[in-house]
């Protein structure tokens, strides 16, 4: 590993993310024609859109190393980067938990932390789905939990299965989900009857968009890239939008972050 690869390829990340927000921090030039060795990143699907746009970038300016990035989800990612140490980059949509802190330093890493952006966790249905625009909090927590049919959330609503798609439980999204929604418990979710969950938020947008019944939540670039088919629900009347995340107003709001190590940097 070329030391210096992984701190010109963050340099790189934040120096866009400068010119795109409110960093106001003077960073040095990256010429990533200077920069060698390989580099492999693993982690969160909602930090991937924005790994790989950086990866584009590096390599557009005469990278000629190979750079992977997984999408694994956050937990798994911390797994490869603080247990078996085989990454250089971990891509998280949640802080670090002191016990992968601990897994880190058990095998000679401190990882070092880099808030990368904020994200607005989106809750969606399809757009053939007529009848869900607004819900609370406690509303959100039925339909993911106890509510078999959408009449068991509001009365007027059609009494029919709520079709469940949410991501899996190595996934920082699902983490931060539980931890607002359940108060950190896991259980009622998971417990929820017609819920598939998977790693891959393009397999939850499709089983989204194949039922007017269906639910589930992602990342807020996925919304995105699918707000063709898809409807994002408002959240206690605010709905998740880039200026709702930023200034802290949709209850979903959630920070990003990528970390390494000196040692690699």
């Amino acid at each position: 590993m070329q030391k210096s690869r992984i701190a010109m390829i963050v340099t790189v990340i934040l120096a866009l993310l400068m010119a795109t927000s409110a960093f106001a921090q003077e960073l040095p030039e990256v010429d990533p024609l200077d920069v060698t060795g390989d580099i492999v990143s693993a982690g969160s699907s909602t930090v991937f859109p924005l790994a790989e746009r950086m990866a584009e970038v590096f390599r557009d300016g005469g990278y000629s190393g190979e750079i992977a990035i997984d999408e694994i989800g956050s937990g798994a990612g911390f797994e490869r980067f603080c247990v078996a140490g085989e990454t250089d980059i971990s891509n998280a949509s949640r802080a670090i938990k002191d016990s992968e802190i601990e897994s880190c330093e058990s095998i000679g890493r401190t990882p070092i932390e880099f808030r990368v952006g904020t994200d607005a966790l989106t809750v969606a249905v399809s757009q053939e789905n007529d009848f869900v625009e607004d819900v609370t909090a406690e509303e959100l927590a039925l339909i993911f939990s106890t509510a078999e049919t959408w009449a068991d959330v509001r009365a007027e609503w059609p009494a029919e299965p709520i079709q469940r798609f949410i991501p899996g439980t190595d996934s920082g999204t699902f983490d931060f989900f539980v931890e607002e929604i359940f108060d950190e418990d896991e259980g009622p979710i998971l417990a929820a009857s017609n819920t598939q969950l998977s790693e891959n938020d393009n397999v939850l947008v499709q089983g989204i968009q194949g039922s007017p019944y269906a639910v589930g939540f992602f990342g807020f670039a996925y919304y995105i890239e699918n707000e063709d088919t898809l409807t994002a629900v408002s959240i206690g009347g605010v709905a998740p939008t880039a200026e709702t995340a930023e200034d802290g107003s949709y209850p979903l709001a959630r920070p990003l972050f990528i970390y390494s190590d000196a040692s690699i940097m």
